[in-house]
């Protein structure tokens, strides 16, 4: 389907924030400190010990947890343009049901679809690993199991922006920079995430944080559309 003939009232946005599971290296046990250890092998070389790169383990799910997923859409039932942001944070499963909730009820439809920044290579698997290793059920967004491509409900900015050249990789903030959209990343970027939530203890911060990306990715399908980007009187936090 072309971009263009989306209904943007069909897409719901999200972004997720998440950090490693516990705060020190030392919490976890032999097993799994061995386990990060071979994982992380590649992305160490040889200028971190597996505890000093400990910090990173938020970026797999294995190792990782959500602390937070903002949600975004445009909203059908205003006689104007209007959208909506909205984010769950808390405990992870608290987190991961009120998500999988607002799905089941108000997005389960095939006509939705979920888009996100990188979502196919991150958002996307990371939410559905998490929802496993906590045994819950995917919804029907998230269950990929036998389909085909071209039934994956999914849109990806990142995706969208390669136009086919799959060896290429822009940032969020790149992206927001080149299109000439606020940049998201005036505050805190993902490398903080770890010392704002468990040093800091400020999860309003990252909330908000994740509050923008969300918001990012909604301005950056509007330009890649050719159309107006959202302005603060069209934009709700509920």
């Amino acid at each position: 389907m072309m971009i263009s003939k989306i209904n943007l009232e069909h897409v719901l946005f999200l972004d997720i924030e998440t950090v490693p599971e516990f705060e020190d290296f030392s919490a976890l046990t032999a097993e799994k400190k061995a386990l990060w250890k071979q994982k992380s092998k590649y992305q160490r070389k040889d200028e971190y010990t597996a505890e000093e790169f400990y910090p990173r383990a938020g970026i797999w799910a294995e190792f990782g947890k959500i602390i937070c997923i903002s949600v975004g859409y445009f909203a059908s039932d205003s006689p104007s343009r209007a959208f909506r942001i909205t984010s769950f944070y808390g405990e992870e499963k608290e987190i991961l049901s009120q998500f999988n909730s607002l799905i089941e009820r108000h997005f389960k439809h095939p006509k939705f679809v979920l888009c996100a920044h990188n979502g196919k290579e991150f958002d996307f698997p990371y939410i559905a690993r998490r929802m496993i290793i906590n045994k819950m059920k995917l919804p029907s967004k998230l269950n990929l199991f036998g389909k085909k491509p071209w039934e994956v409900p999914h849109l990806d900015t990142l995706d969208l922006w390669k136009f086919g050249d799959y060896k290429h990789y822009t940032s969020l903030k790149l992206m927001t920079n080149v299109l000439e959209i606020p940049s998201p990343k005036d505050d805190i970027d993902g490398s903080e995430v770890y010392g704002v939530f468990y040093k800091e203890n400020n999860i309003e911060r990252i909330v908000n944080y994740c509050e923008k990306d969300t918001l990012a990715v909604a301005q950056i399908l509007l330009r890649l559309r050719g159309e107006m980007l959202l302005d603060k009187a069209e934009i709700a936090y509920i």
